[in-house]
């Protein structure tokens, strides 16, 4: 009995301990709380403080000006309009043929052994079109080449507003002139529905790119594509805006 008043007595005093364990563990829990309270309001402090500075600064200049309209993009509205209404006999504005978008694709097999080479090509694109290319995928395996589904083989870069008409001005002006032999571009290069696809053999022709940078030479697919369904209409779209297809002298649009 004696032994048994002990261990009830025993187990009592053991009570207080484990009250006071759930009040320590409670007292931590809710000492706790204070830290990530301070690590919020730290964080709330360092936002309004680059806010104020934000604010102070204010906006940068010429941000009340208005977007200055592409160039060749003010040729086309002021000028080549008016010029295919009357060619074409079109009596709708609507029906008037204009470049909707401008799509650049590289395909990289190299990707396939070594994956850092598609890293260069996606940062040279992006020089180049001025925005982030698209990783292209494998849509399926093929043995022979050691290609699995799901790899990434390849970029592509869609511009369409003005970042379109600015690639489409460098290009005409810029880029195509420094081809090697460069004797105009084919005119045979229609799909039948009013989109005009070429091929570049460098990136180098493009001056975004530094000739010391460059770790492999690789080329591009670049497809204009028109809100015109009939070739014709989309040749003379292109020929206006100044693209040099082989004999023909170009139409070199103002510098202004």
């Amino acid at each position: 009995m004696a032994t048994k008043e002990k261990g009830a007595q025993g187990g009592k005093s053991a009570s207080p301990g484990g009250k006071g364990g759930k009040g320590g563990a409670a007292a931590g829990g809710k000492g706790a709380k204070p830290a990530g309270g301070a690590s919020k309001s730290q964080k709330g402090a360092e936002n309004s403080r680059r806010n104020a500075e934000k604010a102070a600064r204010g906006p940068h200049t010429g941000a009340a000006l208005a977007a200055i309209a592409p160039r060749l993009k003010r040729y086309y509205t002021e000028t080549v309009r008016d010029r295919l209404m009357q060619q074409f006999s079109l009596t709708n504005v609507h029906e008037i043929p204009t470049l909707e978008k401008i799509v650049l694709n590289c395909g990289v097999g190299e990707a396939i052994k070594t994956p850092k080479v598609l890293d260069s090509v996606c940062e040279e694109m992006e020089l180049i079109s001025g925005q982030k290319p698209i990783r292209r995928k494998a849509k399926k395996s093929i043995a022979n080449y050691g290609l699995r589904e799901g790899q990434e083989i390849g970029a592509q870069v869609t511009l369409r507003g003005a970042r379109m008409w600015e690639f489409l001005d460098r290009f005409v002006t810029i880029s195509i002139p420094r081809i090697r032999d460069f004797r105009g571009l084919g005119t045979r290069a229609f799909d039948g529905r009013g989109n005009y696809s070429l091929g570049v053999k460098e990136q180098m022709i493009f001056p975004e790119i530094n000739y010391d940078m460059v770790e492999a030479v690789h080329g591009m697919d670049i497809t204009f594509v028109t809100s015109s369904t009939k070739d014709d209409q989309a040749l003379a779209l292109l020929r206006e805006l100044g693209m040099p297809f082989k004999g023909e002298s170009p139409n070199i649009p103002p510098l202004t």
